[in-house]
């Protein structure tokens, strides 16, 4: 975050960046973490898929670089987090009235670590890990619509507020078929049915808009690539992780870009971090 000197009568201005990436695991990922905190200096990043508890988070490689962290992870394949340099107050573990999901053989459903809140410095944000789905009609695919909704209710309150307000992760939805490289591939499976869409449109419905990424390269700006059959490479990707933000936020966006520079080469994650520039 940078403060500008503004002309006599006005409050200087504050520059915040905020990013998130879905990083497939912040362990194996750890030198790619840093590496990117360092080059790309986001002022707040939202993690997701961390893959490991909590209290594994490497905290201090992050804190060495002037960031804190809060995490939510119970070492499975699920996990988010906030990293922040502009300061990380009244955290909020999981959301309020989140459902459970009977993993196989288990006799209660688990609540799974798939969100968490912050607020830093001036904006508040969630970092969220929206359920896959797996396929149309399993029970997993229920379980995703019914996490929205509690999603949906949970941030509310703060996007109908004064204060710049996001949603930010991977919602594992493509918002519409610009957002996959080619939609017939995709018929039938989960991430771009219309009831998975309409589920996610109705943030709109609370005041949340899709913060869309500057092109820079191509004109679909996708933020995930298969590690298979050469999907980066041949930019065979999907738009899933996403910017939901209030007015107050929208307003001050100057820019909004995919960095694929990050998912290139060797021990990358599957998703390429996506930036959001404010000036407020």
């Amino acid at each position: 975050m940078s403060v500008r000197t503004e002309p006599p009568g006005r409050p200087p201005a504050v520059t915040v960046r905020i990013a998130t990436w879905n990083i497939n695991s912040v362990t194996a990922r750890l030198p790619k973490l840093l590496e990117w905190l360092e080059s790309a200096k986001p002022d707040v990043l939202c993690l997701q898929e961390l893959k490991c508890a909590a209290d594994a988070f490497p905290y201090e490689a992050v804190r060495e670089l002037g960031y804190e962290t809060a995490a939510h992870g119970n070492g499975r394949w699920n996990g988010v987090a906030i990293v922040s340099r502009i300061g990380l107050d009244d955290v909020v573990r999981g959301l309020p009235d989140q459902p459970g999901y009977f993993a196989d053989g288990a006799l209660l459903p688990e609540v799974e670590p798939r969100a968490i809140a912050a607020t830093c410095g001036p904006v508040r944000v969630w970092s969220v890990y929206v359920p896959n789905g797996r396929e149309v009609g399993h029970a997993h695919y229920q379980y995703k619509l019914e996490w929205l909704e509690a999603l949906r209710k949970a941030a509310t309150e703060d996007a109908a507020g004064p204060r710049p307000f996001a949603v930010l992760g991977d919602f594992n939805i493509a918002p519409t078929d610009d957002d996959v490289f080619d939609a017939a591939a995709f018929e039938g499976l989960t991430h771009v049915t219309p009831v998975e869409r309409a589920a996610l449109a109705a943030l709109d419905g609370i005041g949340l808009q899709d913060v869309l990424p500057r092109p820079l390269k191509y004109d679909h700006p996708y933020t995930y690539w298969d590690y298979r059959q050469l999907a980066f490479p041949k930019n065979r990707g999907m738009r899933i992780d996403l910017t939901y933000a209030n007015k107050p936020f929208v307003e001050a966006v100057t820019d909004s870009y995919v960095d694929r520079e990050a998912r290139k080469g060797k021990g990358t994650s599957d998703h390429a971090p996506v930036v959001v520039d404010l000036d407020l």
